[in-house]
């Protein structure tokens, strides 16, 4: 598509700002080796020729880039944001120079936000890319008409992946959808190092404050969690994990971290951290009993796991003291700080992932749809896993791309491992 229909057709804040996404997206771009490589495979062998692609994704720089490559491919995209506070302009009036139709925008109102990703979706798309199921659920509820050309897709994250397993469950999936957070390079490397290093970036350029010394309460033991407490750890911190699960509180105390209920928790934290993808994980009588100062933060996908409402309700004020940070004034004089509104602070506080982690996750992102393409119509109505090939391919590439070699198996060790008779 030519800039100036991309424009004409998209809804973005001010096109003026492109100068500065291009130089965010180049950056990127020269750190995402491994996507490059497909970009180049792609270029060659016009995968999506003909299709066009929607995609619902934290709309930064990285995700730009991921847009790029599926156009390299043949498609005509169309993008939209996945979180009101994650999108960043610049970037969106530079995909809209590249020929992209964006329909987003920097902290929408909610009937907006919701709009624009209905935008997105009434370009008929033929694939899907989503995060967190917000455009899957609104092709299934409220405009089934706009699903009729739909292949299929690929989900990003934990929380979108619940919410396709349960309409899966109940009969209500009605194309294929690649579970793509649940692939090796997916959760091994993003949810863990990823999430581990975005949300400590974006707490700390939020409070300008010292972790060493202080209590973490990590919420929820999952590989976020892991990724969470590990560099909490790193930066001098006490940690505290809580959780529901025994086998990975279990694991929590064996990897040296206090394991404790968050009732308990609650009276000794310093910063909190939420990543379970379930809500009121922090509430009411969590906040009765917190210190004078504590500061509240969620890394999982949707504002719910830190209630605000039952915060609110306790509150004689509320005020913002700094840019993300609200604080809220307790009707007894204790304050508790609550950072980007309850969400995602990695992103809507920070710039995401690294760009050489989300390599590996968008390379996935884009096999993946490239395989559900090719596939579509033998798949069925159901949510299913990356193949362990294309895995192994993003892994390669990642090795490649650092120089990195690896032994192979001779064909007598082929052998050994094969045989089940007495060696």
């Amino acid at each position: 598509m030519s800039p100036s229909k991309s424009l004409q057709d998209s809804i973005i804040h001010d096109i003026a700002l492109a100068p500065e996404g291009h130089l965010k997206i180049d950056w990127v771009r020269a750190h995402m080796p491994v996507l490059n490589s497909i970009r180049e495979q792609f270029e060659n062998e016009q995968p999506f020729a003909g299709l066009k692609v929607a995609i619902s994704l934290h709309l930064e720089a990285k995700t730009a880039y991921l847009a790029k490559v599926v156009q390299a491919g043949g498609a005509q995209v169309t993008i939209t944001g996945s979180n009101p506070l994650s999108t960043q302009d610049d970037v969106c009036a530079a995909l809209v120079e590249d020929g992209i139709t964006v329909f987003a925008k920097y902290n929408p109102e909610p009937e907006e936000y919701k709009n624009l990703l209905i935008r997105a979706l009434e370009t008929k798309p033929d694939l899907i890319i989503d995060d967190g199921g917000d455009l899957i659920s609104i092709l299934h509820s409220e405009r089934p008409d706009l699903r009729e050309q739909v292949r299929g897709g690929a989900e990003e994250t934990t929380t979108g992946i619940l919410r396709l397993k349960a309409m899966e469950k109940e009969g209500k999936l009605e194309f294929p959808m690649v579970a793509v957070n649940d692939a090796f390079c997916k959760y091994l490397f993003d949810n863990r190092y990823g999430t581990g290093q975005s949300v400590w970036d974006g707490i700390n350029r939020t409070t300008n404050l010292v972790v060493a010394g202080k209590t973490v309460v990590v919420a929820g033991y999952g590989w976020c969690g892991k990724g969470v407490a590990m560099r909490a750890k790193g930066l001098g911190a006490n940690v505290v994990v809580t959780e529901i699960d025994s086998i990975r509180a279990v694991e929590a105390y064996m990897d040296g971290f206090t394991v404790l209920p968050m009732i308990e928790a609650a009276k000794i934290g310093d910063i909190f951290v939420t990543v379970t993808g379930n809500r009121d994980v922090i509430r009411g009588e969590h906040y009765d009993v917190m210190k004078d100062g504590a500061i509240l933060s969620n890394a999982g996908h949707f504002d719910v796991e830190v209630n605000k409402p039952e915060l609110e309700e306790r509150s004689t004020q509320v005020r913002t003291v700094r840019r993300n940070i609200e604080e809220y004034k307790l009707k007894d004089g204790r304050s508790v700080y609550v950072l980007a509104e309850g969400r995602l602070v990695n992103l809507a506080a920070g710039d995401g992932h690294p760009a050489e982690i989300m390599d590996m996750t968008f390379a996935l992102q884009a096999m993946s749809l490239k395989y559900v393409n090719e596939k579509y119509q033998e798949l069925g109505k159901q949510v299913i896993n990356v193949p362990y090939e294309l895995d192994e391919q993003v892994a390669r590439l990642k090795l490649a791309s650092l120089g990195i070699a690896v032994d192979s198996l001779t064909d007598e060790q082929k052998s050994y491992l094969d045989s089940w008779q007495e060696h």
